[in-house]
């Protein structure tokens, strides 16, 4: 097995360890990680790795969403690995791309996983992303800059985001994981 793969799958496996009603999505993603060689890439069809920033301010105390334009949804930012076994610098580097903030640290650990389909578009089929969010916690006070992948971004209050129904399960998942821990 590749050192970068086996690597990745030890942090899933941590990863289910602080967050024990994710391990049977953890033991799935550690499947789907050795499933194939192009599950880290676009030309795996049915699904593939992305990975994923819950960007938080310096104090910790907001996160930054951005208005997705394709999806016309607030979200975190995040795109595909690109054969980057890497997740952790995938989320990394989306983060750096979309929000333009610079300063970005990447915390240690998988903060988070949720797999959810992407509906067909264009010539691209209907397919899965296996989605690894880690936080990014942005050590300047930079302003983000708006690109073709958003329309707007706003910094919330991370208490405020645990239950505002308008959003995303996932981001009122992870902002109350994030006030828990």
């Amino acid at each position: 097995m590749d050192p970068k793969i086996a690597e990745f799958i030890d942090s899933l496996t941590r990863y289910a360890r602080t967050c024990p009603e994710h391990r049977s999505l953890a033991d799935d993603y550690a499947g789907f990680a050795v499933l194939a060689p192009d599950v880290f890439t676009r030309a795996h069809l049915a699904g593939h790795f992305t990975g994923s920033a819950w960007v938080v301010s310096r104090d910790g105390e907001r996160a930054l969403l951005l208005h997705h334009a394709k999806l016309d949804r607030w979200l975190q930012p995040g795109g595909h690995a690109d054969g980057d076994t890497d997740i952790a610098a995938v989320a990394l580097r989306e983060a750096e791309e979309e929000t333009g903030l610079p300063g970005l640290v990447v915390e240690s650990g998988i903060f988070d996983l949720d797999r959810h389909c992407i509906p067909a578009r264009g010539a691209e089929p209907e397919h899965w992303h296996w989605d690894v969010r880690y936080v990014v916690r942005c050590s300047g006070d930079g302003t983000p800059r708006l690109n073709n992948e958003s329309r707007a971004f706003a910094w919330r209050a991370i208490d405020e985001l645990a239950g505002d129904g308008s959003l995303d399960p996932s981001i009122r998942r992870m902002a109350a994981r994030w006030l828990a821990r």
